[in-house]
């Protein structure tokens, strides 16, 4: 699919991912006024008729909009997390294939995956069990996406693709305790400590679990690149095939903002799902994507943006 002279539906085009998915279609030449991303106030894809107005017209739409958090936020929110998100993308595809669009991008989440995934995690163990507890409601949710996708493109011959992000990081992240995730919390942690003269922080569940991330930007790559070269029913990883522990990962980002006091874990606090990291192979394979961003340079552009934004945060 040649973008360029496409119109386009960018749905959470306001949200971390979205900046960054629209600036990459800027940069393939997609003029302004041909991407449209309605911000949740001025429309409410939970509603059949909204979803119908947004896509009409457009030869593409990407499906980014979600309700989303750390742990904290999915233990007390999982009916919301499981209705909103499953609601929106049933409502949103199926506006989509009445309104004959070309094609559908369905950004889902690496929470979709079995509890005890084997490492790396492969797009054929996707329904080897049940994901883990604390966000099974949104993974689920999400998941159930990937069913209508591949269910419509059997009956109405529709071309929905379905992607499957690992953990994102990046400048412009949501730093909000009550809501965020494990990269920016831990560095809104270390700076409020240091803020606060404090000599140590706490961290929830014992340090174990890994994660992989992959920069914000690289993620807006991928999904552009499944916009314009993938269209297969099976879904794709998109990951940086980069595996990190939590303990390891707190050291490092104290280590880049200077921070030398104690790490106490409380093991009282879930861990979450023991471990996680994908195999990418499939998006190399099919469209070219490999993450370019390393790990640590990344932390440092988050962590820069973090301390110029500190004060209006």
């Amino acid at each position: 699919m040649e973008l360029h002279d496409k119109k386009i539906l960018v749905t959470g085009g306001d949200g971390f991912l979205g900046r960054n998915v629209i600036a990459a279609l800027r940069k393939r030449g997609v003029p302004e006024e041909h991407i449209s991303a309605p911000t949740a106030t001025e429309c409410d894809l939970r509603k059949r008729e909204n979803c119908g107005r947004v896509v009409s017209g457009k030869d593409l739409v990407i499906h980014l909009a979600a309700v989303v958090g750390g742990i904290g936020a999915n233990r007390e929110h999982p009916g919301k997390f499981f209705y909103e998100n499953a609601v929106m993308g049933i409502e949103l595809i199926e506006a989509a294939r009445e309104a004959g669009v070309e094609k559908t991008v369905l950004v889902g989440t690496i929470c979709a995956y079995p509890k005890f995934t084997p490492v790396p995690f492969k797009e054929e163990d996707l329904w080897e069990g049940y994901p883990e507890e604390t966000n099974a409601p949104y993974g689920l949710a999400k998941k159930m996406l990937l069913v209508q996708a591949q269910a419509y493109r059997q009956e109405y011959g529709m071309n929905a693709v379905y992607l499957l992000p690992v953990n994102l990081y990046g400048p412009g992240d949501n730093f909000d305790p009550s809501s965020s995730h494990v990269i920016p919390a831990l560095i809104r942690k270390v700076a409020d400590a240091k803020r606060e003269g404090k000599t140590f922080i706490e961290a929830w569940g014992t340090g174990a679990p890994t994660r992989e991330f992959l920069y914000v930007e690289d993620a807006a790559e991928g999904i552009v690149k499944a916009a314009e070269g993938y269209d297969k029913p099976e879904p794709v990883n998109l990951g940086s095939g980069r595996e990190i522990s939590i303990k390891e990962l707190i050291g490092l980002i104290s280590r880049l903002m200077e921070f030398t006091g104690e790490i106490r874990f409380d093991p009282t606090k879930p861990d979450g799902q023991p471990r996680r990291m994908l195999d990418t192979s499939r998006a190399k394979k099919e469209f070219g994507f490999e993450a370019q961003t390393n790990f640590e340079d990344g932390l440092k552009k988050t962590i820069e943006w973090y301390r110029a934004q500190e004060g209006s945060l």
